[in-house]
């Protein structure tokens, strides 16, 4: 993990018209798998605000180091997840996951799993405590991947459990169930389970089958044996009825009430003008929902979707309040991609293998994140250290889709002037789900983001950084564009010390440094 946080780091889940017609409030979620961010005290509240209120995690739903005394019904809104669900290194009785209907996969665990379920336990001198019980009932349907569940030696009920009725064999999912199927305390299931199938105690917790018990003319879910139990073709999880308005979860798009293949188109060929006209009811896709609007920070494309950023051969641009992808008027602006993006998935940091990928880029799509391994080195994949002269490649760069993370600086640069037309951070991805930028343990004396005019999402940390001044006395607000973003501002530079200190330019050293009075003068 980085571990560079004192306290965890958290996100707000976004509402988005949330009630009547199906419009769910939903969260980012992570992509942290095993690492530990700060505390155990600290994971746990970072976890907390990533999914407080969360119906649907737009990403992974990751649960891990919780121990016994956490208290997880903040866990019970979450209805469906995008990518995966991984559930590892808890020591706690019980993980409610009490109304989660369908996981989705479209991001696999280690690339297999859509659900992994491993090293739920502590043991402390001869006694071994652990997850006992996991009462996800409503879950009905994986989408695409598999299970994997391990060495969870006091979990129950895993075995009861009928998966092929959840995940798609067709897709040949990899099933990995090294499941405890000898505890002597665990409960049977209810007499009136259907076929002994449960995920824990009490008639509440059986296992509803809408799959191995349809009927021959069903072509996916059902709510009952008979043909007339069949559930829409566009239904996921189950139904309550035989419309595509009676499923529990939608395997495509979700419109208002409606389960369908593809939302509403935005422009529709009129046969009598032999033209496109405007679509009043068209609406973008995000997600797994159609919405009229997009949310705050995602772009709109001309095809109907909510992205967080254009293509490249388009720019991003505002019409009447709208931020839109326009195709460009001859060549673009040069965009690069980021950390986590195109050729960059799976890199760290910037690295002297990558860094002139982004010679003259005006934008960077992705994240850009600075590492102590971009200056030490990496003798493993035989990285040679960047070279500092090499961060000037960064002048040009005016606007950052995701979040700037920098946790090591040359120690003869007094400020981040690599990045002093920087002008707007957009934060559609955060670091831990939080924040957009992030300024951690460097010895620079000030910020010298001159040109920093926006920060359109997620929160701010300038932390340990023990030379730099005046940080906290910056009105952050006016770079925010929503309410919920915060600043998280502490154990930099002493504000007596720097009250003492001044401004000074040394035209020998082309340089801006902070000094004591006397010593300037």
């Amino acid at each position: 993990g980085s571990g560079w946080l004192d306290s965890c780091p958290f996100c707000t889940c976004s509402s988005l018209f949330h009630a009547a017609f199906f419009l769910p409030t939903v969260c980012q979620g992570t992509s942290n798998k095993l690492a530990q961010l700060g505390n155990m005290e600290y994971h746990f509240i970072s976890l907390q605000r990533i999914y407080n209120n969360c119906e649907v995690v737009l990403g992974n739903l990751e649960i891990t180091y919780v121990t016994r005394n956490h208290d997880l019904s903040f866990l019970k809104t979450i209805q469906e997840v995008a990518g995966y669900v991984l559930i590892a290194l808890n020591n706690v009785d019980s993980i409610p996951l009490d109304n989660l209907q369908i996981i989705r996969g479209n991001v696999l665990y280690e690339n297999f799993y859509a659900l992994a379920i491993f090293s739920n336990y502590h043991t402390n001198i001869n006694k071994t405590s652990g997850l006992r019980n996991l009462p996800m009932k409503r879950l009905s349907e994986i989408l695409n991947g598999g299970v994997k569940i391990s060495n969870n030696p006091q979990l129950c009920n895993m075995d009861t459990v009928l998966w092929d009725d959840i995940i798609d064999l067709n897709k040949k999912p990899v099933i990995q169930l090294e499941i405890q199927n000898n505890l002597a305390d665990c409960s049977k299931c209810h007499a009136n389970c259907t076929e002994d199938h449960c995920w824990g105690a009490g008639i509440e917790n059986c296992q509803t089958l809408t799959k191995v018990i349809c009927a021959q003319q069903c072509s996916g879910r059902c709510r009952g044996r008979v043909p007339s139990d069949c559930c829409h073709n566009q239904c996921a999880a189950g139904c309550t009825g035989p419309r595509e308005s009676d499923c529990l979860a939608c395997r495509k798009f979700r419109d208002e009430a409606m389960c369908k293949d593809t939302c509403p188109p935005l422009v529709l060929y009129n046969p009598t003008t032999y033209q496109m006209d405007v679509n009043p009811d068209g609406k973008y896709s995000f997600g797994a929902t159609c919405v009229k609007e997009c949310p705050h920070n995602y772009v709109v494309t001309d095809h109907g979707s909510c992205v967080r950023s254009c293509n490249i051969d388009t720019y991003e641009v505002e019409e009447n309040g709208v931020r839109k992808c326009k195709k460009c008027d001859g060549p673009c602006s040069k965009v690069c991609n980021g950390i986590g993006i195109g050729e960059l998935k799976g890199i760290l940091s910037i690295n002297a293998t990558n860094i002139d990928s982004f010679k003259n880029c005006t934008k960077i799509n992705g994240d850009v994140s600075i590492l102590p391994v971009a200056f030490l080195g990496d003798a493993f994949t035989n990285t040679q250290p960047l070279d500092p002269k090499k961060l000037d490649i960064f002048k040009t760069v005016k606007e950052i889709s995701g979040f700037l993370l920098i946790q090591d600086w040359p120690a003869n640069a007094t400020d981040l002037s690599a990045f002093e037309n920087l002008e707007i951070i957009r934060g559609r991805t955060k670091q831990h789900g939080q924040y957009s930028l992030a300024i951690v343990n460097l010895k620079i004396h000030s910020l010298g983001l001159r040109s920093l005019k926006e920060i359109s999402d997620g929160d701010v940390a300038i932390m340990k950084n023990k030379n730099l001044c005046y940080a906290e006395t910056m009105n952050w607000n006016k770079l925010f564009v929503t309410e919920t973003q915060k600043t998280k501002i502490i154990s930099n530079r002493n504000q007596d010390e720097c009250s003492k200190l001044i401004l000074f330019f040394f035209p020998s050293w082309n340089a801006i440094v902070w000094c004591r009075k006397r010593d300037c003068d």
